[in-house]
């Protein structure tokens, strides 16, 4: 039978004692816990005497089962000494400022202290991130969000709700920022600051043992498709950062969904899709709320409304710049739903002129992501001179949670395979087709309508 550790009492012995922690970290990298080591710590002198620093990134393995939060408390129990040991060199190297990949329910996050401007602007400068590109900030608890709150601040009803019903989990809310608390860095200087509680068992204890909220984007070079797993951490970012913590692949796949209920009229704004969808959020209120009259509306931005200031000065990631792309261009082909101003092909004229264009060569590579039983996943392709097809299912039609949890494998598999260019099948914009797409439009370059 394991023996339960206690980490308040590891928490307190880390701070008090850094002896004991460096016994513990050498004790880690002697284990089965640190799977890999990647990029020796080399300096590099370019032509213009700028000095890099590559660093020795190491992938530590956590076992998320070994790690649970019961419903009076906040901190986590792990059963598991090899996770304990992986988490505690994790948290030293937040409490030196510097970044740390981990794993979340949505995708993996690059993560530092959030009320610390030195170690947040390393997230920037480890991703090539905008610095007018907000940070959200994760919490452990619901003590750790309140602290980061105006103390004038009224929780609103529906935030009561959709705490209760989404927390811990993929689902950020928008508050206001105390500016006393919150560095500018992390808001990108907006009044409002994101924040969720995400329910992975290693990113919630990550930062219940550092005791202090930790901001975090998706662990990837700004713009690429976000990492699901710690090898496409390891593939970007490798070099870049000291530490990646292996929790295995992501559960939902997608990032979370960012909630603005702070608004006048009470109504909920989406101002990202994401891990919870619309129909979730919709359902929630209306089991809780009985008064039509009362009932907020939860309305998409883009879809349902425009706010052309909020997209120039975002108060959330994934709204002012491109996103998701993989190295080779992504054309997203519509099936269902004619795009306005393109011309239908039908899809042998399409396949069989895709090379057109393309760089002349003895022969080019094509990623296709399509669904398993639709029409486009059925298909069989054809023989054209000089292409060779690379196919990725991202799973059935009638189930886009599958879809979700492989969109981003799907395009970081296809670049490393080489492709010059990747096809990707529409899906229907409902439940977490409306994330789903959200990222794909932004992936994609080029639509194109084909008929059959």
């Amino acid at each position: 039978m394991s023996q339960e550790i206690t980490s308040r009492d590891f928490v307190r012995s880390l701070y008090q004692n850094r002896l004991l922690l460096r016994r513990r970290m050498i004790g880690a990298q002697q284990s089965t816990t640190m799977r890999a080591v990647f990029h020796p710590a080399t300096t590099i002198r370019t032509q213009g005497r700028r000095v890099v620093t590559m660093l020795s990134t190491q992938v530590l393995n956590c076992d998320p089962t070994s790690i649970s939060f019961d419903s009076t408390t906040s901190e986590p129990k792990i059963t598991s000494q090899d996770t304990l040991n992986s988490l505690s060199i994790a948290a030293k190297t937040l409490t030196d400022l510097q970044p740390v990949a981990f794993p979340t329910e949505t995708v993996y996050g690059l993560g530092a202290l959030a009320l610390n401007s030195s170690a947040a602007s390393r997230i920037f400068s480890v991703k090539g991130r905008p610095p007018d590109n907000p940070l959200i900030v994760h919490v452990s608890s619901l003590d750790m969000l309140y602290g980061l709150l105006p103390s004038s601040f009224q929780m609103p009803k529906s935030y009561d709700l959709l705490i209760e019903r989404f927390w811990p989990g993929a689902l950020t809310l928008l508050f206001p920022s105390d500016l006393n608390t919150i560095p500018p860095i992390i808001t990108a200087n907006q009044p409002t600051v994101a924040i969720r509680m995400p329910s992975h068992p290693v990113a919630r204890a990550l930062i219940a043992l550092v005791n202090a909220p930790i901001a975090a984007p998706s662990a990837n070079s700004s713009g690429k498709p976000s990492p699901t797993t710690a090898d496409h951490v390891r593939r970007d970012l490798g070099g870049k950062l000291s530490v990646i913590l292996d929790g295995g692949a992501c559960g939902v796949g997608l990032e979370s969904t960012v909630v603005d209920g702070l608004q006048e009229d009470g109504n909920i704004r989406v101002l990202r899709p994401g891990g919870i969808t619309v129909e979730d959020i919709q359902k929630s209120l209306r089991e809780k709320i009985q008064d039509p009259k009362l009932l907020p509306q939860v309305l998409v931005h883009r879809r349902d409304y425009h706010d052309e200031h909020l997209e120039a000065a975002p108060t959330t990631p994934g709204m002012k710049y491109r996103h998701y792309s993989p190295t080779a261009p992504v054309i997203l082909i519509m099936t269902t739903s004619p795009p306005e101003n393109v011309v239908p092909s039908s899809v042998g004229s399409f396949l069989l002129s895709v090379k057109e264009g393309m760089q002349p060569s003895a022969s080019v590579k094509i990623g296709l992501l399509t669904l398993t039983n639709s029409k486009l996943g059925t298909l069989v392709l054809p023989v054209v001179d000089g292409v060779e097809w690379c196919r990725y299912e991202l799973g059935p039609v009638d189930d886009p949670s599958v879809t979700a949890r492989r969109l981003f494998d799907g395009l970081l598999t296809l670049d490393q395979r080489g492709v010059e260019l990747i096809l990707i099948e529409e899906v229907n914009d409902t439940n977490e087709g409306l994330a789903i797409m959200n990222r794909v439009r932004k992936a994609a370059s080029e639509v194109r309508w084909i008929t059959f």
